[in-house]
């Protein structure tokens, strides 16, 4: 009898193998898991993922997406997320600026309470300036022939004004120019000799796509469609022509079967940019329907004053 009831009462081998294996399986599956989970949570956590070393100085896609939000318009904050290469260049010119600052002993200086009133810089940028305004706060020399000079190159801009009127602005001028071209030459001999090391692959990660942009070839078939034809000559990286996107756009929908709108990239198109000459962004170039170029306009241009161009050269309205 007591043999009877131990018998029923031991779990057989199987049992035993199939709850060590559930529990395996389940163990298997937490460790994974936590794996994934570190890995999303912790690893690539933007604080942690690093875009760029400046002397063993991390800064992060945390870092990145923090001064970007900075910006204003959000035009600007689109562009620079589009390349996001030149924004991390101002990031590293900023470490480097704000180290050889502190080495100098430069601190913020005290805000008072008209800075308050204004947009105030951050105590880094304050820095930053500090520093910049005293290391280059002599003026550059400048020599009476350089302002001759200048002025005998431009002198049809200067609304036919004698040279001894113009001077003290060609002046100033020159030496702003220089100023300029002095940091510059400073910001690539600090950037020279800084460890500059920068992730290339996780940099193009972040990077968002541009707006898509026509083709010479959907130009070639715009001009002979036998429809007016807008084309704004322009770039991505031009404000006045991203400006002038959502114009477009609408045109382009509410004139969609009476003309086309293209929007030509000059740096990937420069061999229209010279048949066309456009020479300053954007270039507006309206085409009647046979193909023929009826008006041009440089600059920004209203959307009333677009459309009655594309009324005036006949869209059938």
């Amino acid at each position: 009898m007591n043999d009877m009831v131990e018998g029923q009462s031991a779990e057989p081998k199987e049992g035993k193998m199939s709850r060590k294996t559930i529990l395996l399986a389940a163990a298997a599956i937490a460790v994974v898991a936590g794996a994934v989970l570190f890995y999303f949570f912790y690893l690539q956590n933007p604080s942690r993922l690093v875009l760029a070393r400046v002397d063993g100085e991390k800064i992060t896609v945390r870092q990145f997406n923090k001064e970007i939000d900075k910006l204003e318009p959000p035009l600007i904050r689109d562009m620079f997320r589009e390349e996001p290469g030149k924004f991390l260049d101002r990031l590293i010119v900023k470490a480097l600026l704000l180290r050889e600052a502190k080495k100098q002993g430069i601190s913020a200086p005290v805000q008072t309470y008209k800075d308050a009133a204004q947009k105030p810089l951050s105590p880094d940028e304050a820095i930053i300036v500090e520093f910049v305004g005293k290391k280059f706060s002599s003026p550059p020399e400048v020599k009476r022939e350089e302002v001759e000079g200048f002025y005998k190159m431009y002198k049809d801009r200067m609304e036919g004004k004698p040279l001894n009127e113009v001077a003290p602005a060609i002046e100033q001028y020159i030496r702003e120019a220089k100023r300029q071209e002095a940091l510059e030459q400073y910001l690539v001999e600090i950037r020279k000799n800084a460890k500059v090391d920068i992730d290339q692959e996780r940099l193009q990660k972040i990077a968002v796509k541009p707006p898509e942009m026509n083709t010479e070839d959907e130009l070639k078939k715009a001009l002979t469609s036998g429809k007016p034809v807008l084309v704004d000559f322009g770039a991505n990286s031009c404000i006045p022509c991203r400006q002038m996107r959502p114009v477009l756009k609408e045109v382009g929908k509410e004139y969609s079967e009476k003309a086309k709108i293209l929007v030509i990239d000059v740096y990937k198109n420069q061999n229209l940019a010279q048949d066309y000459k456009v020479f300053m962004l954007p270039t507006l170039v309206f085409f009647d329907s046979k193909g023929k170029e009826a008006f041009r306009s440089v600059g920004m241009m209203e959307k009333e004053k677009i459309v009655g161009k594309l009324n005036e050269i006949g869209t059938g309205t």
